[in-house]
């Protein structure tokens, strides 16, 4: 089969690498791709932006495959558009990715479907936020952007006044663009987070394994949230009872919620899920795999990805049986200096080579470019250095001594990545 794989980041790196080993595939393209993606298949210049000129180099170049990876050209109709085209797309129409690109549809539905989630409130006008703050006991909340915001666009606040800045810098600084000019309120879920991701055709789900992201900027979980500092899989938290309960309270009836609503779901439906001494709760959906919780699950997945990707298409997911290696891999996100906030490009990288040379051990370029043979960095979040290890300790160790081999000015990253498992071990 001839892929095509949409995306420029580490999620559509790993995509490609797992995509690269099917004895089905036969030819492996990336758009625009990344210097990375240029080791596993041929990255072309397309902007997936005009999403018919993406359609057209597909038809023209017999795609048998699109895989999209970013949310953005989800929610803009990219599955739509190439499955008119007679062509297979892995993900969710435009109608179904609502769910990712509204939290307030996401949170409508779950109220209206019983899926446990946060209390909330939605506001169209900062004067009515403002005054909802006002009547409400000082504390901790959380302001969310209804829109899509590359992942940042939820600001957990200590107190009142820390949400009144977050609605400002919302609907008033427009810091999210047109993503802020609607805003959830909701009440500060206390817990630990994890990610959920499965695997949906709209009739079978397929949970995949479970994993946990970090998404503050600095260790203990504390500053700013970023797209994702490292990820880890599989997470102790998640015990055969816990995911039984996820699966029951909240993947099944989203799907069916979609399946009422309308929406089919097909693709990869991922649930952030808080674990609170009231049980699992909702905090978001996404419709496409997670960045950097991708890296760790391709490097434990054991079955062919294109296989499964053909069969939700075709709605013949029920047929598969994912398989996942018994080893823990752990993802440690290396970023440019200043990110989240503004940061420098153009910094050259050092020991790429040398680290993926190490066993057990893969760097999946997340923000990078190449001028002539040395790779530079081009974004906020640069590299996912991955490892797997016969244990948790030992991914950790793998990963770290990985992330010790690479080098560019300013690199920063967090050293607590997968700390949290080891308590539960």
């Amino acid at each position: 089969m001839r892929v095509l794989v949409l995306g420029s980041g580490g999620r559509e790196h790993a995509l490609a690498w797992k995509l690269a080993q099917s004895p089905k595939l036969t030819k492996l393209f990336i758009a625009p791709g990344n210097p990375g993606c240029e080791e596993v298949g041929e990255c072309v210049d397309l902007d997936l932006c005009n999403i018919p000129a993406v359609v057209r180099w597909a038809k023209l170049n017999g795609i048998d495959l699109v895989v999209p990876g970013p949310e953005a050209i989800l929610v803009e109709g990219i599955v739509d558009a190439v499955r008119e085209a007679g062509i297979r797309a892995f993900g969710p129409t435009k109608s179904a990715a609502e769910l990712e690109k509204s939290k307030i549809f996401a949170k409508n539905l779950m109220r209206h479907h019983g899926i446990p989630t946060a209390d909330y409130a939605v506001f169209e006008r900062h004067e009515d936020a403002k005054n909802y703050l006002d009547s409400r006991e000082d504390g901790p909340v959380v302001v969310k952007a209804d829109g899509l915001a590359a992942g940042k666009g939820a600001i957990v606040c200590k107190n009142l006044a820390e949400a009144n800045a977050a609605i400002d810098r919302c609907m008033l600084s427009s810091e999210f663009g047109d993503a802020g000019s609607r805003v959830v309120i909701e009440e500060c879920l206390r817990g630990e987070e994890l990610s959920v991701l499965a695997l949906t055709d709209g009739k079978t789900i397929a949970p995949l394994a479970s994993s946990q992201d970090h998404k503050a900027i600095y260790e203990g979980d504390t500053g700013p949230n970023t797209g994702g500092m490292g990820a880890y899989s599989p997470a102790p938290l998640m015990t055969p009872k816990l995911m039984d309960s996820v699966i029951s309270k909240v993947l099944v009836p989203t799907v069916h919620a979609m399946n009422a609503d309308g929406r089919r779901f097909r693709g990869v439906l991922y649930a952030g899920i808080m674990v609170t001494g009231a049980g699992p709760k909702v905090l978001e959906y996404n419709v496409r795999f997670g960045d950097p919780e991708t890296q760790p699950l391709m490097m434990r997945l054991d079955s062919d990805l294109l296989e499964l990707m053909v069969a939700v298409c075709d709605g013949k997911l029920a047929d598969q049986e994912i398989k996942w290696k018994d080893d823990p891999a752990v993802c440690v996100v290396m970023s440019s200096a200043g990110y989240p906030g503004k940061y420098k490009k153009g910094d050259a990288i050092s020991g790429l080579a040398e680290a993926n040379a190490l066993p057990n051990a893969h760097v999946f370029h997340a923000g990078t470019s190449k001028k002539k043979d040395t790779i530079l960095t081009s974004g906020g979040r640069v590299l996912g250095v991955t490892a797997l290890g016969k244990d948790i300790p030992a991914a950790i160790k793998n990963a770290y001594a990985a992330v010790d081999l690479v080098s560019f000015d300013g690199a920063y990253f967090r050293k607590d990545i997968a700390q949290k498992a080891l308590s539960r071990l």
